[in-house]
């Protein structure tokens, strides 16, 4: 458009002066229409101007990364149907020959009707602050976890019903922060992703803390039952001692100071393994230390008690396998094994799916995914895609 045209356009669109604002105004104070049409009569176009408000170049791949991560993404918005439709489809919210549900046809549904259509509808246009409630409403009766983003104070309702309410901290209002239970300070959806996965990186760090510091403890404990348990058979008795441990209590005190709790702290800390964005959410109801966790601890303490009463055995006299060393060289022998074997099981418990020879690649095998995965490719590895690359250097 050339200045004289942009000259042009602003005069058309120059504030009434008082003259003409006493043409239009009725007595009464409101606008005469007639007078008003007569003011726009022998007008010309000189050109438009369009205003798009486009979405965040980085919400797209956020998006994106929600979705893999099993994290359903739902746009409510006071927009026109259409214009939300199609904002939804660009950052992939919506797919070609998905609808989009307004707050008229809201308000006519049932309970039941809504909870329906919560389930395949992504997008909500149109929407008044008793319509956000009803949709949180109609999700969490389908035992889904809802987070509620919102900035005004229309949203506060929404955000409280919210398993989590997340608050704007830079265009939020008063209101909506306090209802809420989290607030952006970027105003950022690229942040409540990077905070869901953070916070799985977190909650499997528990696991393997958890993992390692039980399953090690539990070797211990089966140690010292079954070496009392089982003392006649591994020659733990006839030393001149009424009752011979497997361990003295300085040793364990030993192991429980040295070997158990560095290496527990720093799985407490230690970084991403696999990835995490890949795996699907869990299940509220799911508990910390599930059944197969609590299995996996039980089999690889009783691994490591029987592992150490074999080297007590070995060591003495008189048991399943006969030696002829002392009790203090059992002991040593013991204590020795144990160690390694917890050094063995702080490698093992940092996944519960991927060995460690083969790496930290992801929760579905040892793909070439990551630099680890790469460089330990193990001959003994029978996985499929070991078994291609195999194939191809042959």
């Amino acid at each position: 458009m050339s200045s004289e045209a942009l000259r042009t356009l602003a005069v058309a669109l120059r504030p009434l002066d008082r003259a003409e604002l006493a043409r239009v105004t009725r007595d009464d104070g409101g606008i005469d229409a007639d007078a008003a049409l007569d003011l726009e009569r022998d007008l010309a176009l000189v050109g438009t101007v369009g205003i798009i408000d486009p979405p965040r170049t980085e919400a797209a791949a956020a998006i994106a990364e929600a979705h893999r991560a099993g994290i359903r993404v739902i746009m409510i918005t006071g927009d026109h149907p259409a214009t939300a439709l199609r904002i939804a489809q660009e950052l992939g919210i919506a797919r070609e020959g998905d609808r989009a549900l307004s707050g008229a046809e809201l308000s006519a549904m049932s309970e039941q009707e809504l909870r329906d259509e919560a389930q395949e509808v992504s997008v909500f246009a149109r929407v008044a602050p008793e319509h956000k409630l009803r949709i949180v409403s109609a999700l969490q009766e389908h035992g889904q976890i809802v987070s509620m983003t919102g900035d005004g104070v229309n949203d506060a309702p929404a955000l409280k019903k919210a398993d989590i309410g997340v608050a704007m901290g830079i265009t939020g209002t008063e209101v909506s922060k306090e209802a809420a239970d989290m607030i952006l300070a970027d105003d950022d959806f690229t942040s409540i992703v990077s905070a869901v996965r953070q916070g799985r990186v977190i909650f499997s760090n528990i696991r393997k803390f958890l993992r390692y510091l039980l399953s090690s403890n539990m070797g211990e404990v089966l140690m010292m039952f079954l070496g009392v348990v089982l003392a006649g058979w591994l020659g733990l008795t006839g030393h001149g001692e009424t009752l011979v441990v497997p361990l003295l209590a300085t040793q364990i005190l030993w192991i429980n100071l040295v070997t158990d709790s560095a290496p527990a702290l720093a799985m407490g800390i230690d970084p991403e393994t696999g990835d995490v964005m890949a795996r699907p959410p869990r299940r509220s109801a799911e508990r910390v230390i599930d059944a197969r966790m609590w299995g996996g601890i039980l089999s690889i303490g009783l691994v490591m008690a029987v592992v150490t009463l074999v080297a007590i055995d070995m060591e003495l006299p008189g048991g399943l396998i006969e030696g002829d060393q002392s009790v203090a060289s059992a002991r040593t022998a013991a204590f020795t094994t144990l160690v390694l074997a917890q050094l063995f099981n702080a490698l093992n418990s940092h996944s519960e799916t991927v060995s460690a020879s083969i790496g930290s690649s992801s929760t579905a095998g040892c793909g070439p995914r990551s630099p680890s995965a790469r460089r330990l490719r193990w001959p003994w590895c029978t996985c499929r895609s070991c078994r291609r690359r195999s194939g191809r250097r042959r």
